[in-house]
């Protein structure tokens, strides 16, 4: 059977809204194995992902997207997460440091074209990683904010910027409140984003990531001053099939 025929697509989209995480990714790895990648900015629901993954003897590949703007907290807990799973996290840099784009486009080009910065520090990494993968698994949830309400947890997408094939997009915990994914983190003791005690809700980059007021959306804190609140690599793919 054709993994990424549209139908079965669907029909596994409806199947995994009432299935247990570990049955989703045994799902990936079973059809996929290596060629399914965890990618993670070690927000809750990825360290969830992660680690339900490995407890189930999921050996899925994990990268991470470094721009050269990531808070230390944020780099401290990738060794964290290393050392507690017994991996290596795959680190994707932008072609430029952060010196040679101010140099070629100006300093802080965040301030001024986010967008342009996104691109080339996030997107442009990630296109190339995923020309070499048939499932991305993330950790998209519904509940984040409104651009991502409509989230399935199986998405099927015509990859056409790098290679022109399909790709599938694995979001296992679509349908998981923060309060689930905070509980699954106190069960078993992971560590977590140290920010994430000062009221940093959703974590990027330094300059563009703020801590949240009370019953804001989760990414609130992003790009704060801008009509923007997608970094481009859960909307570069474009519509679903």
């Amino acid at each position: 059977m054709n993994p990424f025929d549209p139908e079965l697509i669907r029909r596994k989209a409806e199947e995994f809204e009432s299935a247990a995480l570990p049955e989703i990714l045994r799902w990936a790895w079973d059809v996929f194995g290596g060629r399914a990648a965890i990618g993670t900015s070690f927000q809750g629901a990825g360290l969830v992902a992660m680690h339900t993954a490995y407890q189930n003897g999921l050996r899925f590949p994990v990268f991470t997207i470094d721009t050269g703007l990531l808070f230390p907290e944020t780099l401290e807990l990738k060794e964290d997460i290393e050392n507690l799973l017994g991996i290596q996290i795959e680190s994707l840099l932008p072609e430029q440091t952060v010196d040679e784009q101010a140099a070629e486009l100006g300093p802080e080009l965040w301030k001024f074209k986010p967008d342009l910065c996104c691109s080339l520090r996030k997107v442009i990494p990630l296109q190339k990683k995923l020309a070499g993968l048939d499932v991305w698994i993330t950790g998209v949830r519904r509940q984040q904010s409104t651009t991502r309400e409509t989230t399935r947890i199986v998405e099927l997408y015509h990859f056409d910027v790098l290679r022109d094939r399909y790709i599938i997009k694995l979001n296992p915990m679509a349908n998981w409140s923060r309060e689930q994914v905070q509980a699954y983190i106190k069960e078993h003791s992971l560590p977590v984003n140290a920010l994430s005690s000062r009221g940093y809700r959703s974590i990027g980059c330094r300059p563009c990531t703020h801590p949240v007021g009370e019953g804001e959306d989760e990414r609130a804190g992003r790009w704060t001053g801008f009509d923007k609140s997608e970094c481009g690599i859960h909307t570069f793919l474009g519509s679903n099939i």
